[in-house]
């Protein structure tokens, strides 16, 4: 009797422990970290935790854990720390023009490391190549196109009409931009501006960026693809930034020191600005609040009408667990598939980096509905890539500077430049 009791409780001993086993195993998911900038514009925090949820109900053994972790800086800062101190984010969404940073910090492993299948191939060369062009450092591709946008010009139809413009007609150069900028600028009996005609944001952040398409609209690029050599005394750089300064100093037609990035949309929304330029990402905020009719359009040129590149890439971190990087490329193919990308681009304005992605139904649909939408694609072909060098930061840092001492003439845009030039010179040296 004491055997058979002993023999029954031995076996449900072991039988419990094989469902305990079983049970654990069912519970073990491999986790991915992913660090998410959410102050980049409009209410995303909701669709990114959408998209986790239907892709771990589709991978249950994967388990994605969104960081939302400040605007890119502070997520870039956030992650170079943690990767120093050994608890690397699987995952991150950061600039395309971090990537040299990224590189020289030895903290992200090439995305091709990972691409391994013929499906994998395929995926692969489904995005614009202007895109994977700002991803490519020295034969790899280190990132992965997502939350990318170009900068565009959004003008207020009512202020047009109102100043006897035609209201579906924009400014495809700079004289027209100046001729009609200085037409909607409106001013109240005292003689103070109560409309400025065009805004170009000039703060830290969006400086460089929006002086990459001024220099582009000239015909000149501010830096080389290898990120170790600048332009910025290039005469046509210089003419770029003093266009810039005279929108101001010269026409009137311009807010005076510096536009701010964050304030321009509310700007554009309560008619204190006729013509602002931002990025194709606030298009969904802009269409949701504005009480008057806009329109959307490629920037103009001297030269050529040109734009810039911006926004964000997928990073994979070269020390996180073999595992979680395999299971963050599976989450990097589904955030990037052309379904996911057609309805980031609806929810949010930015541009699908995948062709795949405008020929999907849904796309098709929302492109006939807001056809604004559709500027920025075929802006893409005559866009540059934005400001990216080796020592990103610093470099940034001092050509921000630059164009704030321009733009608030403490200094002449030629000395801003020649400054800047000889100061990003002596922190590049190394890399060439």
């Amino acid at each position: 009797m004491y055997q058979w009791k002993k023999t029954l409780a031995g076996g449900a001993l072991a039988t419990l422990a094989m469902l305990a086993l079983a049970s654990g195993t069912a519970l073990a998911k491999t986790q991915v970290t992913f660090f998410y900038p959410v102050q980049v514009g409009g209410p995303l925090t909701k669709v990114i935790d959408g998209y986790v949820a239907k892709f771990e109900a589709a991978n249950p053994d994967i388990k994605v854990v969104p960081v939302y972790s400040g605007n890119y800086l502070d997520t870039t800062t956030k992650a170079l720390t943690a990767a120093k101190s050994g608890t690397p984010p699987t995952v991150a969404v950061l600039l395309a023009t971090d990537i040299f940073t990224l590189i020289d910090e030895d903290a992200v492993q090439p995305i091709d490391d990972f691409v391994k299948t013929a499906d994998d191939k395929a995926w692969l060369a489904g995005f614009m190549p202007a895109y994977v062009a700002s991803a490519k450092v020295d034969g790899h591709v280190w990132a992965v196109p997502f939350q990318r946008s170009t900068a565009v010009l959004y003008w207020n139809k009512k202020a047009f009409a109102e100043a006897g413009l035609d209201p579906k007609k924009y400014p495809k150069t700079w004289d027209e931009m100046v001729a009609y900028g200085k037409a909607v600028t409106k001013k109240d009996a005292s003689g103070r501006v109560v409309r400025w005609g065009v805004g170009i944001p000039g703060n830290v952040g969006s400086a460089q960026w929006l002086f990459g398409a001024l220099a582009a609209q000239n015909g000149v690029r501010l830096m080389n693809d290898a990120g170790n050599q600048t332009n910025l005394t290039n005469p046509k750089v210089v003419e770029a930034l003093k266009f810039w300064v005279d929108l101001n100093k010269v026409h009137g037609i311009h807010p005076p020191g510096i536009q701010e990035w964050g304030t321009t949309p509310s700007d554009f929304l309560e008619e204190r600005i006729a013509m602002i330029w931002t990025t194709t990402g606030n298009l969904t905020n802009l269409k949701a609040n504005a009480k008057f009719d806009f329109g959307l359009a490629p920037y103009p040129g001297k030269v050529a009408p040109a734009s810039v590149l911006g926004g964000g890439n997928l990073y994979i971190f070269k020390k996180a667990p073999t595992a979680e990087k395999e299971a963050a490329m599976k989450f990097i193919k589904f955030l990037t598939s052309d379904e996911i990308l057609a309805d980031w681009s609806i929810n949010t304005g930015y541009v699908a980096p995948r062709d795949g992605a405008w020929n999907t139904a849904a796309l098709k649909a929302y492109a006939v509905k807001v056809p604004e939408i559709l500027v920025a694609r075929d802006q893409i072909p005559v866009s540059v890539p934005e400001w990216s060098t080796h020592e990103n930061a610093r470099t940034g840092k001092v050509l921000n500077d630059a164009l704030a001492a321009a733009l608030t003439g403490t200094k002449t845009p030629q000395k801003a430049l020649a400054d800047a030039q000889a100061e990003i010179d002596r922190i590049l040296k190394p890399y060439r």
